[in-house]
């Protein structure tokens, strides 16, 4: 099959990644190893150009190896590949059996980075009829506009579905292993149930199996647990692997995510006095971020907000911030929905996805659009 549809070298199709290699079980190192030095405590970030406008309820965003982008649409199931240099919008395919309503439909999609797997897939992560699911299909870039997804080849299924609360996030991390980011479909009970794939993260093959080690459970694909909603999924240069995570009422989270470990919902919003329950890195009133995707460059964590209408900067210095979180462009765009790391600019850049079109925004001319950031 000839189709360009590799992500750069080292890139997840979540945003951030790293070039690094995979530690020998695969897992976070998180708390481990060397670290890089501190990012400066303040950052800039400049809007570069609008890459393509007119988007309706765009969520995934995946960059290929040439520089174009496929972005997934919610509320229509299709998935659009966008030229980075023109904005020229053609369309894949829609993915059959989406159903959208409320927060749920055609969520995070990835591709695979270099590797055997190359060159041929597109993962999605849907509402169906019954449950959330991720599936795979073959890309031909080569047949017509419309008609170059194949069949669905379903890899998991039976996440919890519900009008709020679905996660979505996949993303390939640096051991190769497929990720997921999921909700608890407004029934918090289920993110302390090990047994449900729904309040958590999830780790698995390619094909949708638990991988043979790293995970806290042979047999598993459940990574991490005690989630709300977890929207964004992104790695540092070391390996550690980032969550943003939606709050209730009074708190939302950036986490740092290691293998095993409950993060509290729903006895914990935030930071909590309970030993058994991990504290998140940051947290935030709701009304400044509730927020979607996250990614990793120039040593910071970036996290797009829906509600708070802004992006978020958190500088690290190892497994902490280095200094208080910045805000940028509040207001300017509306609601962000996705930030995911330009692999084509050595690190320095980003692409911002707005969500006015989503039900709950103020949809201007041109909404909703994709945007290339240089930041500092």
């Amino acid at each position: 099959m000839a189709c360009a549809v590799l992500l750069a070298a080292g890139c997840s199709g979540g945003g951030g990644g790293s070039g690094a290699e995979p530690s020998e079980e695969g897992r976070s190192t998180a708390g481990t190893g060397p670290s890089r030095g501190a990012a400066p405590a303040k950052g800039s970030v400049k809007v570069e150009e609008t890459v393509t406008t007119g988007l309706e309820s765009p969520w995934g965003l995946a960059p290929l190896s040439d520089g174009d982008l496929l972005v997934s649409l919610r509320d229509t199931g299709k998935i659009l590949r966008v030229e980075a240099d023109s904005g020229k919008k053609t369309e894949l395919g829609t993915v059959p059996g989406v159903e959208p309503g409320g927060e749920g439909g055609l969520l995070g999609i990835a591709v695979p980075p270099d590797g055997e797997q190359a060159g041929s897939w597109v993962y999605a992560y849907f509402t169906s009829a019954s449950d959330n699911r991720i599936v795979r299909m073959l890309y031909d870039d080569k047949k017509e506009p419309g008609d170059q997804l194949g069949a669905p080849d379903v890899i998991l299924k039976g996440i919890p579905k519900g009008r709020l609360h679905n996660g979505g996030r996949i993303a390939f991390g640096p051991d190769k292993m497929l990720y997921a980011g999921t909700g608890e479909s407004g029934d918090g009970r289920l993110a302390q149930d090990k047994d449900s794939l729904g309040g958590k993260i999830l780790r698995m093959t390619p094909e949708g199996e638990p991988p043979g080690h790293g995970n806290p459970e042979s047999g598993s694909v459940v990574y991490s647990w005690g989630h709300r909603n977890v929207q964004g999924l992104a790695w540092d240069a070391d390996k550690r692997l980032w969550a943003s995570e939606f709050g209730q009422d009074t708190w939302d989270e950036l986490n740092l995510i290691e293998p095993g470990k409950n993060y509290g919902w729903p006895d914990a919003e935030g930071r909590s006095d309970g030993k058994r329950y991990r504290d998140p890195v940051e947290q935030w009133r709701t009304a400044e971020a509730s927020p979607s995707g996250v990614a990793v460059a120039r040593g910071s964590v970036w996290m797009a907000g829906l509600r708070g209408e802004r992006l978020w900067r958190i500088p690290l210095k190892g497994g902490e911030p280095a200094a208080e979180p910045q805000s940028f462009l509040k207001g300017k765009y509306g609601r962000l929905r996705t930030v995911v790391a330009d692999p084509g600019t050595g690190g320095g850049g980003l692409w911002l996805v707005t969500s006015e079109t989503d039900g709950r925004g103020s949809p201007e001319k041109g909404d909703d659009r994709i945007l290339r950031l240089e930041v500092r």
